[in-house]
């Protein structure tokens, strides 16, 4: 396998620091990194047409170069400028962009996107964020951003500058502070590539909403669990990820006192610590609670020498779909 496509584990250590849109956007023309705000998560930016910036986020992260990034665009022009768009695509990008939705198409011929970007597929996942914020970036930059999720890879995504800094600290060149992610899962991912349409990840917006728009979808693919020969299609295909330090549970009815309890609803009884996602059992106010609830969870239960999480039962509808996705492989083995 050729050498390019090898796991990067070090970075060079970078004095990484608060910074303003405009000096973001400078620093990403300049081949830096730069994590920022969305609606859905925060994500670790680059200039995609460049390739030195691009295998930057590699090896800042740790990620292996077969899983690809999505490249974030002001607006869907500039997105069909680099990606085959059919109606099918059109219509989705007319209803739910700016929005937590990614589109994977085929490239298009003289996009100047890194090969790196895409895992050396023939096509590019693409997304408009609904953060004003990140528009108002991407609009200076005037190139497009590929922006995984700013965290070390496998681990808890960030939904905070905070958890920015607790994860690339050190190993990016700045972060933007936009606030608390809205969203809090990441987007959801359609492949339209080919003949049908397939959510390859489940994300903030609900697969009900795309199918009312464009008929029906099927329900992605085999998951990653070792290197593929080719690189994958979307990003959050890997079998562990979204993972924290403790071992998880799911669906527990019963937790015991040396667990702490990730929960939906009526909390069970009889756990060292508790988090609630959503006392209400909201979807939407849990899925916009499950990562920091995660982050929070895991670290006050390792000092209280808890030794696993438990997670309550979360419904399989709406944006239950993806809370259940993410925490099916953040139990994963590892």
């Amino acid at each position: 396998m050729p050498a390019s496509w090898c796991r990067v584990v070090e970075a060079r250590a970078i004095d990484t620091r608060y910074v303003d849109v405009a000096e973001a956007a400078a620093l990403l023309r300049a081949g830096g990194l730069v994590a920022f705000g969305t609606e859905t998560v925060y994500g670790l930016g680059a200039d995609a047409t460049n390739a030195q910036a691009v295998a930057r986020i590699f090896a800042a992260k740790g990620r292996p170069h077969f899983n690809p990034l999505i490249c974030h665009f002001a607006d869907a022009d500039a997105a069909f400028a680099h990606v085959v768009a059919d109606p099918r695509a059109v219509r989705l990008a007319a209803a739910l962009w700016p929005g937590p939705l990614t589109l994977v198409l085929p490239r298009r011929t003289g996009s100047a996107i890194d090969p790196l970007a895409a895992a050396g597929s023939d096509t590019l996942a693409v997304r408009v964020p609904a953060h004003a914020g990140a528009r108002d970036l991407l609009r200076s930059v005037g190139r497009p951003v590929a922006a995984p999720s700013a965290n070390r890879s496998g681990s808890v995504s960030p939904t905070t500058a905070a958890h920015v800094l607790a994860d690339l600290g050190g190993r990016i060149d700045a972060v933007v502070d936009s606030g608390e992610a809205a969203v809090g899962l990441e987007s959801t991912v359609v492949d339209l590539s080919g003949g049908g349409a397939v959510v390859l990840r489940p994300g903030g917006v609900p697969v009900e909403v795309i199918e009312d728009l464009i008929g029906h979808v099927g329900r992605g693919i085999a998951p990653a669990s070792v290197e593929p020969a080719r690189g994958l299609r979307s990003p959050g295909l890997m079998v562990s990820h979204y993972a924290p330090v403790l071992p998880v549970r799911l669906n527990a009815v019963a937790v015991a006192a040396d667990e702490a309890l990730l929960a939906f609803g009526s909390a069970l009884p009889g756990a060292g610590l508790v988090y609630n996602l959503s006392e209400r059992a909201d979807l939407m106010e849990a899925a916009s609670r499950l990562f920091a609830g995660l982050r929070w969870l895991d670290a006050e239960a390792r000092r209280l020498g808890l030794v696993s999480i438990a997670a309550s039962p979360i419904p399989c509808f709406g944006l239950g779909e993806a809370i259940t996705d993410r925490l099916q492989r953040a139990a994963a083995p590892r």
